[in-house]
């Protein structure tokens, strides 16, 4: 069986350029080397990472006119990564997150080997503290976060898809622009027949913050939930 590939994309908005750094320097350190690593500015200009630091892989940047959104902007590096049409899964990663460990991406490649109808895998997602907010943690009221296990859902922050779900399944809901398009997601994998699974040995390190921090939060929060109820659940 050929070794699956994998590739890492990061859609960022050009406000953090040392904590992108810090990513990527982080995604360099990983005892298997991305195939392919794809940076989206999402409505601004990028600098040249592959001048500024040495990554594996082939990187492609990828410059959008305007901010199609985190799942618009996700969607711009899945457009590319078919283009080549030679990677596996792909790795989604917050511009502001941090791989602690050097063995994320081998992991995530003996899982989804081990198992062809995996198609999500979530990370725990925790602070410099190493504590977890319950919030990001893929279950229904207070869970354990060390608790591993198949879900409905998972985290935007940082997880792995494999290529031919999203062949099935379609992309991301790019007019939701913001909020709730993990769900959407995740529950078309599970109406297809695929399997997700919270990983939380898989630890993608993020600061401790509101979803509510960005402006536009509960005016699309209470958009989007309309709209996933329109789209993904029975109305009779």
């Amino acid at each position: 069986m050929a070794e699956l590939r994998i590739a890492v994309a990061v859609v960022t908005m050009g406000n953090r350029p040392a904590e992108v750094d810090a990513l990527l320097e982080s995604v360099a350190k990983q005892d298997l080397a991305p195939h392919r690593i794809v940076i989206v500015g999402n409505g601004c200009p990028l600098p040249d990472f592959t001048e500024r630091l040495a990554l594996p892989g082939e990187v492609t940047p990828i410059e959008l006119d305007e901010n199609l959104g985190c799942p618009g902007g996700r969607n711009a590096a899945l457009e590319q990564l078919r283009e080549f049409g030679d990677v596996d899964v792909v790795v989604d990663l917050d511009d502001d997150g941090l791989l602690v460990d050097p063995d994320v991406l081998r992991r995530l490649r003996d899982l989804y080997a081990a198992d062809d109808r995996l198609g999500i895998v979530g990370f725990r997602i925790a602070d410099e503290n190493g504590e977890t907010q319950q919030r990001h943690v893929p279950r229904i009221g207070k869970s354990d976060p060390l608790r591993g296990g198949y879900v409905t859902g998972f985290l935007g922050g940082g997880h792995a898809l494999r290529m031919t779900m999203l062949a099935e399944t379609g992309d991301w809901p790019a007019e939701f622009f913001f909020a709730h398009e993990e769900t959407d997601l995740a529950w078309r994998a599970a109406d297809a027949g695929w399997r997700i699974l919270y990983a939380p040995e898989i630890l993608l390190q993020h600061p401790k913050t509101s979803p509510a921090r960005h402006a536009i939060y509960h005016r699309v929060t209470a958009r989007n939930r309309v709209w996933l109820t329109r789209r993904r659940l029975p109305l009779a």
